[in-house]
C-alpha cells in the first residue's frame, strides 16, 4: 500500500511539473482519429492545409485552461465532445470554414462547462470524501480531497456516574447506502491513535455509542469506523475522562433502584404450613365443641394411663 501511494504521488508531481497543453479537454474527451477526421474534412486528405487545421483545432481550444469538473459530470462532458465533433463534420460537409467553426465550438463548449454540476468543496479535517472528487482536464485524471483518514481525539469529560454519549458523526456527505459503524475501545486510560491498541465493543453497530453510569474504569479511548461496502471512510477518536463523585441525588437513585431490584413479588415468597399451639386452638372461637371435648377427654385418659404405666 506505501509503494502504490508513493508511486500515485509520483505521477500526480509529474503531472504538476509537466502540465499538458491547455486544450487538454480536447484530449481527454476526442480520440486522435476524430480530431484527424475533422481536419481531413475540412482539408486535404494531406498536405499543409492539414497540418494547419490542426494547429487551428488546438489553439481555438486554449481558453478552456485549467478546467476542472465534477467526477459524476465527466459522461456529460464526454456526450457534448461527441456531439461538437458531429457538428464540425457536418460544417465540413457543407463546406464551411475550420478557422470560424473551431472558436465557435470552443466558445460553446466553454459555456457548456459552466452549466455543469460543481463539485462539492473539501470538508476538513479528516475523511475520504468521494462526493468531492474532481476531474482535471490538464491531467486527464481525477482525485478527492487530500486528507488524512483519522479525525483528531475529541477530549469528553464525563462525571462519574453521569451518561457518556458518543456520536459518530463527519461534516461531510456520506454514500446513501451499505454505510455500516465498528466501534473499538483502548481502554487503561490510554490516549491514543493507534490502532493496535483498541478492541472491538460487541454490541454497538450504529452512529451512537453510550455508557452509563460511567465509571473510572471506562477513562480511555474510543474510536468509531465509518465503512462503506467495507471500505473505510473515516476513523473518528473519544477519549473519556471521568472525573469527580456521582452527584448525590443520583447516589440516593442508585440506592432506591438496588433495592428495587432486590425486592421480592408476595407471589414468588414461600408460604409456611400455621402449626398453632393447644391455647391458639382453645382460642379460636366455636374450639370447645362435643367432639372436640371428646377428644381432649381421651387425650387426657391416654396421658394419665401412660404416666402410671410408667410409674
Amino acid at each position: 500500500m506505501a509503494l502504490v501511494a508513493l508511486v500515485g504521488s509520483t505521477i500526480l508531481l509529474f503531472l504538476l511539473i509537466f502540465r499538458a497543453p491547455t486544450w487538454a479537454c480536447l484530449f481527454c474527451f476526442t480520440t486522435y482519429e476524430e480530431r484527424l477526421r475533422v481536419c481531413q474534412m475540412f482539408a486535404d486528405t494531406d498536405g499543409p492545409n492539414l497540418g494547419h487545421c490542426k494547429d487551428a483545432f488546438k489553439a481555438a481550444f486554449e481558453g478552456l485552461s485549467d478546467v476542472e469538473i465534477n467526477y459524476d459530470e465527466r459522461s456529460h462532458l464526454h456526450d457534448a465532445f461527441t456531439q461538437m465533433t458531429f457538428s464540425l463534420q457536418e460544417v465540413a460537409a457543407a463546406q464551411g470554414s475550420f478557422k470560424a467553426a473551431f472558436p465557435s465550438a470552443a466558445a460553446k463548449m466553454k459555456s457548456f462547462i459552466k452549466q455543469l454540476k460543481k463539485a462539492q468543496a473539501c470538508v476538513p479535517p479528516c475523511g475520504v470524501q468521494e462526493v468531492t472528487r474532481r476531474f482535471y482536464c490538464w491531467g486527464c485524471f481525477s482525485a478527492i480531497c487530500d486528507l488524512p483518514l483519522d479525525c483528531p481525539v475529541q477530549d469528553v469529560t464525563v462525571k462519574r456516574g453521569d451518561q457518556a454519549l458518543f456520536s459518530c458523526i463527519v461534516g461531510f456527505q456520506l454514500p446513501e447506502s451499505e454505510i455500516t459503524y465498528s466501534w473499538k475501545y483502548a481502554g487503561g486510560g490510554i490516549r491514543t491513535q493507534d490502532v493496535s491498541y483498541f478492541r472491538n465493543v460487541p454490541g454497538a453497530h450504529g452512529y451512537l455509542a453510550r455508557i452509563r453510569p460511567v465509571q473510572p474504569t471506562h477513562r480511555g479511548t474510543f474510536s468509531c469506523v465509518i465503512l462503506h461496502d467495507q471500505r473505510p471512510l473515516a476513523r473518528l477518536y473519544f477519549y473519556l475522562n471521568v472525573t469527580g463523585p456521582p452527584p448525590p441525588g443520583e447516589t440516593e437513585l442508585q440506592v432506591t433502584f438496588r433495592e428495587v431490584m432486590r425486592w421480592t413479588p408476595w407471589e414468588a415468597e414461600v408460604i409456611e404450613p400455621w402449626r398453632p399451639s393447644l391455647s391458639e386452638l382453645l382460642a379460636r372461637p366455636r374450639a370447645l365443641t362435643l367432639g372436640n371435648l371428646f377428644l381432649l377427654a381421651a387425650a387426657a385418659a391416654l396421658l394419665s394411663a401412660s404416666a402410671t404405666v410408667l410409674v
